[in-house]
């Protein structure tokens, strides 16, 4: 399996925060966003390889992160996708069919946007999705459904699998959002060409799986806790406060844990 982190875009919401550095990098207690995501993403059995995409603006940044890192058990490898503004950037799914291409990838596939904390353990939703072996999305219902149309929202059947998916709907149908955490089939990388070359919406993440569900099952892992999209300065200044996975937790006992976790499934 290889992963994808999506940390390709300007963040302009965040001004001046991140005029001159990437929101993945911003600090959450002592250590970078991108770390938590990292660490989750190691506990991935047979991860092999962990590619952050940036833009060409930033990609030094991460470059010196990744060099400095001091921890890792998976290697990371730094994209970058030549973009240098916010008007010709790529987009999510245009990145990640960047990386499909640029690393000739022909394995599952594990993607998480680069501004998302969470507090649940990742490991319990790849057991999931080898358990089912089919494409999977994660979801949670809103605690604040008047905000569903700030996310894709879902329907799904009482077998788990989407019904309906759509990218920040007018008129959202269910209060049930899906975060940008996906698990993709080894078979579904080149349909990400042809999402692409029918000329879809290459934005967020969302709008790929509201365009796959028509087209093969895919389907939704529950997870319980905290998901969080620092999208805004009031947001980032929240999490600075309240999020409670400081380095300190982060770290208390994480090379034993990562070890049991990283062991074959039965």
């Amino acid at each position: 399996m290889k992963a994808i982190i999506l940390a390709a875009g300007y963040a302009t919401r965040l001004y001046p925060l991140t005029r001159n550095k990437p929101k993945p990098l911003l600090p959450i207690g002592q250590r970078p966003m991108i770390d938590y995501l990292i660490d989750q993403a190691e506990t991935i059995p047979g991860l092999d390889d962990i590619i952050v995409i940036s833009n060409h603006r930033f990609v030094d940044q991460f470059k010196e992160w990744a060099a400095g890192r001091s921890a890792t058990h998976v290697p990371i490898t730094i994209l970058d996708d030549g973009t240098d503004t916010a008007e010709n950037r790529l987009g999510a799914v245009g990145d990640i069919q960047f990386c499909i291409e640029q690393c000739a990838l022909d394995d599952d596939l594990l993607v998480m946007a680069g501004d998302n904390l969470f507090t649940w353990p990742l490991i319990d939703a790849y057991k999931h999705f080898r358990r089912y072996g089919e494409d999977m999305i994660l979801a949670q219902p809103l605690a604040h459904p008047e905000d569903a149309h700030r996310f894709a929202i879902a329907e799904v059947d009482d077998q788990g699998i989407v019904t309906h998916l759509e990218e920040k709907p007018l008129q959202p149908r269910s209060n049930l959002a899906v975060y940008a955490v996906y698990f993709y089939r080894r078979d579904t990388l080149p349909l990400f060409a042809q999402y692409l070359r029918a000329g879809n919406n290459p934005d967020a993440p969302g709008y790929f799986p509201a365009w796959l569900y028509q087209r093969k099952p895919v389907r939704v892992y529950f997870f319980q806790g905290a998901c969080i999209d620092i999208g805004t300065p009031e947001t980032y200044q929240d999490v600075m406060t309240t999020f409670r996975l400081s380095a300190t937790d982060a770290h208390q006992g994480e090379d034993q844990k990562k070890e049991k976790q990283r062991e074959p499934l039965p």
